[in-house]
């Protein structure tokens, strides 16, 4: 298992363990959003076309869910900084669904989307040869 594969394995976990609503369509929501997130951040060669297609698709993904309030936003202002296809957009994007997440899905879904941005800023932080 890859280092920055454990967040999303603990969302897919913490949907898998909570009941049907908002509630659970806010952790998918994250979990769709963090994978992107994710290839974008740790993305190494360019594939600017393929990653413009995924945040699109991620976009029209995410509209049809029943997502709370305060998630939406965070998840809407996400996608602005994804539409960078930049691994410094994935990091912001990963920190400012933080707050969101707390508040409305609680500490362990929050804690894994904070593990995910700190997997995207320890891979920046990486040296290249």
């Amino acid at each position: 298992m890859n280092d920055w594969s454990e967040p999303l394995l603990t969302l897919l976990e913490l949907q898998r363990r909570c009941e049907r609503g908002p509630k659970r369509e806010g952790i998918f929501a994250l979990w769709l959003t963090t994978r992107v997130a994710l290839d974008i951040g740790m993305a190494e060669a360019d594939a600017e076309k393929a990653q413009r297609r995924r945040v699109a698709l991620l976009r029209q993904r995410l509209t049809p869910l029943a997502i709370p309030r305060p998630l939406s936003r965070g998840l809407a202002t996400a996608l602005t900084h994804l539409d960078e296809l930049s691994p410094t957009g994935a990091r912001i994007a990963l920190t400012q669904l933080v707050a969101p997440a707390m508040d409305v899905l609680g500490s362990d879904v929050a804690a894994a989307v904070a593990r995910a941005a700190r997997t995207v800023h320890d891979h920046q932080a990486t040296p290249r040869r």
